[in-house]
């Protein structure tokens, strides 16, 4: 028996909320490999890992969200919850390492495509491994050509965010990669749901029998969404992460020079061989100012081809 499905049980409010959910995952992921790229210091691989987590939670989170209007009105749909948290750590799992690759040997091509390959089929992992925890009274059966057109369109979302990681600059533009970002992910679930059909066994379930999806979905959904309000305060209170390089940081730290503080390594340019001046960097007095020039300069170091 063919059960009827619906993927819209509460109108726009799961494929709205779900779109969020998936912006700020991948804004917070975003900015963390941003952070990562650009500020190497002790940190980096604790940032790659905060981003990779924040990426594959908020993509799960988006697509448990999206499944709370998914109903069958002839069937209960029930979640294997062991499987369903197993899908969080594929999304995790996955990103994290298309992630690292792209922040340890850097944003060439093939690391990039490397990368979003990986990434990508670590999406559409965790989709397919999340409907396979569904439980109810029949199969679930796919269209071969719609899944492959959501593994493509997980795959090219995936190398897309990459790229934004370490192309994009400024907070205005990642906010807009994010939400391309969004985009993608949520094309990508309900891409992926066109291809669902289900085929029910024996006959067609009571109707006070159909739990709603929500009530099952709901309290396995509050631990991811807890970490992605904390990850978004850790990302708050990091100016760095936010605001990107303050123009401070850019400037060298050799270009600085207080008035009246002669600075130790500078070498004067400006003598004559007969000019007799008094001590300089204890250099006797009497002494041509050349001989004494190229001493200062012998004795700290700095080098003709340098500063002359």
């Amino acid at each position: 028996m063919q059960g009827t499905v619906d993927g819209f049980s509460y109108g726009l409010v799961t494929p709205v909320a779900s779109f969020l959910m998936a912006c700020l995952g991948g804004a917070l992921g975003l900015r963390c490999t941003t952070r990562s790229l650009r500020h190497r210091d002790t940190f980096k691989a604790g940032w790659l890992l905060l981003g990779a987590t924040s990426i594959g939670t908020g993509i799960w989170t988006m697509h448990f969200i999206a499944m709370m209007g998914f109903s069958v009105q002839q069937a209960p749909v029930d979640y294997d919850r062991p499987i369903t948290f197993a899908s969080l750590g594929v999304a995790i799992l996955m990103v994290g390492i298309g992630i690292l690759i792209v922040g340890y040997r850097g944003a060439t091509a093939l690391t990039l495509v490397t990368g979003g390959t990986i990434t990508g089929l670590g999406i559409a992992t965790m989709h397919y491994l999340g409907m396979a925890g569904m439980r109810l009274h029949g199969r679930i059966e796919y269209d071969t050509a719609t899944v492959a057109l959501s593994v493509v369109i997980a795959v090219v979302a995936a190398t897309t965010a990459l790229w934004a990681a370490v192309s994009v600059h400024g907070f205005l533009a990642s906010l807009g990669a994010s939400l391309v970002m969004g985009v993608a992910v949520s094309g990508m679930h309900y891409t992926a749901m066109a291809a669902v059909s289900v085929h029910l066994n024996g006959a067609a379930a009571p109707a006070t029998a159909t739990a709603p999806a929500a009530s099952l979905l709901l309290p396995m959904l509050i631990g991811p969404a807890v970490f992605l309000i904390l990850a978004a305060v850790v990302v708050m209170f990091d100016p760095l992460l936010v605001m990107g390089d303050p123009e401070w940081r850019r400037t060298p730290v050799r270009a600085v020079h207080r008035p009246g503080v002669p600075a130790p390594r500078h070498v004067p340019t400006h003598y004559g061989p007969t000019h007799y001046g008094p001590t300089h960097y204890g250099v006797p007095a009497g002494r041509p100012a050349r001989r004494a020039t190229r001493r200062t300069a012998a004795v700290h170091g700095v080098h003709r081809s340098q500063d002359w």
